[in-house]
């Protein structure tokens, strides 16, 4: 199991996951998000290569539209 930070809050999650599966998990896909890891963007071309470690703080936010 890995222990990360997810928006302040502690998370279990399986083994060698990615960023891309972590944003499946959360049902986030297909929305309009950034993801932040241990204070480093990671751009969503590679979400899928990008692995999750023990320990990661790991921030995602919300594109707001406005005008």
């Amino acid at each position: 199991m890995l222990d990360v930070i997810v928006n302040g809050e502690s998370r279990a999650l399986a083994e060698s996951v990615s960023v891309k599966q972590l944003i499946q998990d959360m049902d986030l896909q297909g929305k309009r998000i950034a993801i932040e890891i241990n204070g480093e963007i990671v751009p969503a071309s590679q979400h899928s290569s990008v692995q999750l470690s023990s320990g990661d703080n790991i921030e995602i936010v919300g594109a707001i539209g406005g005008g």
